[in-house]
C-alpha cells in the first residue's frame, strides 16, 4: 500500500470544487483509495459525502492511501489536487 501526506493549501480546504475534482479523480482509478484527516479514520476517497464529512480546512494534513497497480500514479495526481492553492 502506498501513501502520501499532503497539506491542504486551498482557502476553502477540501470542499466544493476541490473535493469534487478530488473524488472524480479517485473514482476514475480501478483501485481502492482512502483519505484521512491527520491521524483520523480513513474514508473512501471515491465518496463525495465521505470526503466532505472530513471537514478538511486550509492548513490541515491529509493522508491519502491507495493499494494496487498504479497506486503511486493516482496518489501523485490526488496529492496535486489536494495541495493546490
Amino acid at each position: 500500500m502506498a501513501e502520501r501526506q499532503v497539506t491542504v493549501k486551498a482557502e476553502v480546504g477540501l470542499h466544493a470544487r476541490p473535493a469534487a475534482t478530488f473524488v472524480q479523480t479517485a473514482a476514475a482509478a480501478s483501485l481502492d483509495v482512502t483519505i484521512a484527516k491527520g491521524a483520523g479514520q480513513p474514508v473512501n476517497a471515491k465518496s463525495i459525502l465521505a470526503v466532505l464529512a472530513l471537514d478538511v480546512r486550509q492548513g490541515d494534513t491529509v493522508v491519502i492511501k491507495a493499494d494496487g497497480d498504479g497506486a503511486d500514479e493516482i496518489l501523485d495526481r490526488l496529492a496535486v489536487i489536494a495541495s493546490a492553492p
